[in-house]
């Protein structure tokens, strides 16, 4: 080998050198990129869920609490429509967002702490109207008229027929067919301005009472 060969050799040597570091370098780089962090927080336990393959990710597992429903309360209630409430709600909350039962709703029949479901509907039925004839002689026992409509022993209401328009209260009159509390009010306010009514006809010059309903009230009230 020649002088001049020499210095070629070791220039070759040195770029050989050269590129064995410049690839190591390269290698632990790509290494140190790759490798998973560390864990924090502890075991990282409740709130996450290890990835399937065990490559270190995790995803977020949460619950679907809350929610809404809508219902659709109808029957003897003072407001029937359809109303949103909370997930989790009971018959008696859509009773009371619809105004609360009338007087004349049977809730013996209805279970009031039942949950609701979404999309059904709540029926709150009326009560049946007790026969004349036992209803006469219930007024009677009770030591009440038994066309007098009174209330019965204790402040109760004596569930007679017919009602005396002179000295029903306002829920013996609420339980008519066809007055609410509204017009039961209104027929207690014309009783005060007028003295008491004379005849049942009367009944026709209270607001909100027109021929059809005078029609259905008529056989039911007395004077």
């Amino acid at each position: 080998m020649s002088d001049l060969d020499r210095p070629r050799l070791a220039l070759y040597v040195a770029l050989g050198l050269a590129v064995c570091l410049l690839g190591a370098r390269y290698v632990l780089a790509q290494t140190s990129a790759s490798a998973p962090a560390p864990a924090r927080g502890g075991d990282g336990g409740a709130g996450s869920a290890r990835a399937d393959g065990g490559s270190g990710a995790a995803v977020s597992v949460r619950r679907a609490d809350g929610g809404r429903l809508t219902v659709h309360v109808a029957g003897a209630v003072r407001r029937p429509g359809v109303y949103e409430l909370p997930a989790g709600a009971r018959v008696d909350d859509a009773l009371r967002r619809a105004g609360g039962a009338r007087g004349r709703a049977d809730l013996t029949v209805v279970n009031l702490a039942a949950k609701l479901e979404d999309g059904r509907q709540v029926l709150v039925p009326e009560r049946a109207p007790a026969p004349a004839g036992a209803a006469a002689a219930g007024g009677a026992a009770a030591g009440g008229s038994p066309t007098g409509g009174g209330a019965a022993a204790g402040g109760a209401v004596a569930p007679v027929a017919p009602v005396n328009l002179n000295t029903a209260t306002l829920e013996q009159l609420d339980t008519l067919d066809g007055v609410g509390p509204g017009i039961a009010q209104r027929i207690l306010d014309y009783r005060q301005q007028h003295g008491g009514f004379a005849r049942v006809e009367e009944l026709g010059e209270v607001p909100g009472i027109g021929a059809k309903r005078l029609a259905t009230l008529t056989p039911l009230v007395t004077v």
